[in-house]
């Protein structure tokens, strides 16, 4: 899983999430003249690629990079119940240093 998934599941994505896609999806299509039914299913068929892209469970498994990692855990027995992700860095405070003082006390330390 090489993206940051927002959500372990697609039944994890709150329905107003997947309604505010919804919308932004189709009024992007909508200028395309094509017909109603054909724009549904661009829509269905991008909504769907959000839901795989945003959902830990539908992303592909970066070491074989052949499965979903909802594959690797169907074969493994094992059930997605949560996740946290944890990003390199993340809460640690840089150091917040003042040059010109650190110049200054070396410069009058001589």
């Amino acid at each position: 899983a090489a993206m940051t998934p927002a959500y372990a599941t697609k039944d994890d994505v709150p329905a107003e999430d997947i309604e505010k896609e919804r919308a932004f999806l189709t009024e992007q299509v909508a200028d395309s003249g094509k017909p109603e039914d054909i724009i549904k299913k661009m829509v269905d068929g991008r909504l769907n690629k959000y839901l795989a892209e945003n959902c830990l469970v539908s992303q592909q498994y970066v070491k074989t990079n052949d499965r979903t990692v909802g594959k690797l855990l169907e074969e493994n027995g094992a059930t997605m119940i949560g996740f946290t992700r944890i990003a390199v860095g993340e809460g640690i405070e840089k150091r917040q240093d003042d040059f010109a003082a650190e110049v200054a006390a070396m410069a009058g330390g001589k």
